[in-house]
């Protein structure tokens, strides 16, 4: 399933995409939180959402007609996400002069940080730049992991079974707000710098997730390309190393960390300008792409 939240002029609501339309599921007031409730409700729900695909019944709205949210919105927790985790970006930003995460170069455990839910945004919305006094918003293309059961001290061969589906994150963010104040929330943090999106895809629907490949584009250019199977530590680590020690709930997210590519990597920097458009694909989870303001 392609699991999607949307706004139909004021009206929002959410549903499964199927071609180029969205099978409606709820609108209104009782499709706020609906997607969380249902990963929260386990299988039945969802099954009762696969259903509404043949329903004979189903209201149908065109993909164009509509302005699409972040897949979950409002976020149960912060983001937690996941630093130089790939070889080359630990390189390039260990290098930048920017990297206060530690010693090392290239991480002997995972790096993690949280991102606040109130920075969440759809695909369309504004990156909105002109927040940042520092003028220093950089990009990060990253794969998202949507857990699905309550894990808590899970080992690595049942990690993934805790994972309901996968979405697009870009993690912008503010690179002098993240050097000056050493700890990562506030350059991480602000409104607008936590595009999420385009939709939510169940771990069914994605074989062999490593051989897929991330790419971001600003203003039509490749800045970034990776195989998700570069990854230092892959989803079931992570999954057991978070684990091991909080529980993660239903309908958390996990950004697993970005390739090398970032701005920051560029001499001089090549930070994101208004007028910008980032674009972030992973195959076969379509495309996050968002104007900067």
């Amino acid at each position: 399933m392609r699991i999607v939240s949307f706004t139909r002029g004021d009206t929002p609501g959410v549903g499964l995409v199927d071609g180029e339309e969205i099978v409606l599921v709820a609108q209104g007031g009782d499709a706020i939180g609906a997607i969380g409730r249902m990963i929260a409700a386990g299988a039945p729900e969802r099954e009762r959402w696969v259903a509404r695909l043949a329903a004979p019944d189903a209201e149908r709205v065109p993909l164009a007609t509509v302005r699409l949210e972040a897949p979950l919105p409002e976020p149960r927790q912060m983001i937690v996400c996941v630093g130089k985790n790939y070889r080359a970006h630990a390189t390039e930003f260990h290098a930048s002069g920017f990297d206060s995460s530690g010693k090392e170069e290239v991480p002997s455990n995972p790096v993690v940080f949280a991102k606040a839910g109130s920075s969440v945004v759809g695909a369309g919305a504004a990156i909105r730049a002109s927040l940042d006094p520092t003028r220093s918003v950089d990009y990060e293309g990253e794969l998202a992991v949507v857990i699905g059961r309550r894990a808590f001290q899970v080992a690595p061969a049942d990690a993934m079974a805790h994972v309901f589906g996968y979405t697009i994150v870009n993690d912008v963010t503010s690179r002098e707000l993240q050097s000056r104040h050493s700890q990562w929330l506030i350059g991480k943090s602000l409104d607008s710098f936590g595009p999420m999106g385009p939709w939510i895809v169940t771990a069914d629907e994605i074989d062999d997730l490593g051989r897929r490949e991330l790419v971001t584009r600003v203003n039509d250019e490749i800045r970034q390309k990776a195989r998700l199977a570069d990854l230092i530590f892959d989803i079931p680590t992570l999954i057991t190393t978070l684990s091991a020690t909080m529980t993660l709930e239903p309908g958390d997210v996990i950004a697993t960390g970005t390739p090398a590519g970032v701005g920051i990597g560029f001499k001089p920097p090549r930070y994101l300008q208004p007028g910008d458009r980032v674009a972030v694909s992973i195959e076969g989870l379509g495309t996050l792409e968002n104007p900067v303001t």
